[in-house]
This record gives C-alpha cells, structure tokens and sequence, in this order.
C-alpha cells in the first residue's frame, strides 16, 4: 500500500511539472497566425469560359486593396431611404463567404453578401479592383473588368459604366481624416460614379481595410432626379 502511494505521488509531480513545462513554452513561443497571401496578379482583359470558373471552399487569406478571408466582416449601419425620405436604420454585415477559382490561371474572386458600391464578385490585387461578369449576349464567356485602381497625383477622371450606362468616375486622395464609429481613417480615397439622370455611387475607401462609407442616389419610377436610396457607414470591422 505505502508503495502504491509513493508511486502515485510521483506521477502526479510529474504530470505537473510537465504540464507546467508546456505552459511556460507556450507563453514564450505562441502560436503565429498564419500570414495571408499578397495579391499581385493584373486579369484586366482576360476572358474565361463559364466553365472554367468554379465554386470552392477555401480557408486562403489575401492580402491586397481590400484583405480577403472567409473570416473577415464588416458591420455597416444603413441607413435606409424610401423616394428619397429617410424610412429607418438597420445594421449589415458583409462577409466574403462564396470564393470562385478561375481555374485557367488560379485566381480566387470572393463573392460578398452585401453591396457597398464595389463589385460584388471581386479579385483584389495590391494596387486594383477586378470584377468577372457575362459577355453582352451570351452566358458562355466572362470578361475581366477593372473597376477602380491606385492612382498617382491628388485625382483622376475616367470612364467607367453601371453595366451598359455609361458614367463619369472621379477619384481624389483625402489629406484629412475620415471618422465613422468604426474609427478614424487616414488616406482614404473617395470615389464618385455619376451617371446622369439614372445613379451616382459615392464610396470612401480605406486602402488595406475597405469601404468605410457608402453612400447610392437612384432615379425613382417616372422621374430622372437623384434621390438618396441608402446611406452605409462603418461601425466596426475584424480582420484576420
């Protein structure tokens, strides 16, 4: 019986010494999270058979002008509009949970849950937006198109269309600070998409972390002016 008791004695300050040995290690050395994978890829003017762009699970994370992971969200409080009068307030997530690969040359666009005047199918590379959409008239091929990119100097103007209308695009670097509840935001680029008489984007976006404010007027039924539709601001964000 004594010699039962001694043996169970060691064993126990053995458990515990090396139960205390693990904990030590792991205070000193824990464990790194995995590090996401810089985007680098310019698909502008590529075009895929339909086929060749398949729905996939992916745990990938991207690092580019907006990080992807299916782990990621953004929660927005919209404000939402009724032919232009304000009608109520509700809170939105988005999430970029849907991933397609473009198995020609292996790019992953992540499909979003909700629309914050960028494309909601998106490959982001370090520098540029990329959306993927149907050729005119046929479902058998999709086109590559270039929505917005990094730009030298203060601003820029382009061409740029909601699908088949065309729009004026007008891109200016902000020198001050840009405040939601999520925080505030340096070097932010806000970006306005006008097509006359039909509808007019208005996004600020944070390069490296997202759209921090999104602002969509519309024409109503019968009537070619402007009116606001929804007002999406930025209240908090979790990045892997």
């Amino acid at each position: 019986m004594k010699k039962t008791f001694t043996f169970l004695l060691i064993a126990a300050t053995l458990f515990s010494s090396c139960r205390k040995e693990k904990d030590f290690l792991t205070e000193i050395a824990p464990v790194i999270p995995e590090a996401c994978e810089m985007q680098t890829q310019n698909p502008a003017g590529r075009s895929y058979s339909s086929s060749s762009v398949v729905e996939i699970n992916t745990a990938k994370k991207s690092c580019g002008l907006i990080p992807m992971n299916s782990k990621n969200y953004w929660v927005y409080e919209d404000s939402v509009f009724i032919n232009g009068s304000f009608s109520k307030v509700q809170y939105d997530t988005l999430r970029y949970t849907a991933a397609l690969k473009s198995t020609t040359d292996g790019l992953v666009w992540w499909e979003s849950s909700l629309s914050v005047g960028i494309p909601e199918i998106l490959y982001a590379n370090d520098s540029a937006l990329f959306t993927i959409e149907n050729r005119f008239f046929t479902d058998d091929i999709k086109d590559v198109k270039q929505e917005f990119s990094l730009f030298s100097g203060d601003s820029l103007r382009y061409i740029t269309s909601f699908e088949d209308v065309a729009a004026i695009g007008r891109s200016i670097k902000l020198t001050n600070s840009f405040k939601t509840p999520a925080g505030a935001f340096k070097d932010c680029i806000y970006i306005d998409k006008n097509a006359r008489n039909y509808r007019r984007d208005q996004v600020y976006l944070k390069p490296g972390l997202g759209v921090v404010k999104f602002m969509l007027e519309q024409t109503g039924t019968g009537t070619r002016q402007l009116r606001t539709e929804k007002i999406l601001t930025l209240v908090a964000f979790h990045i892997e």
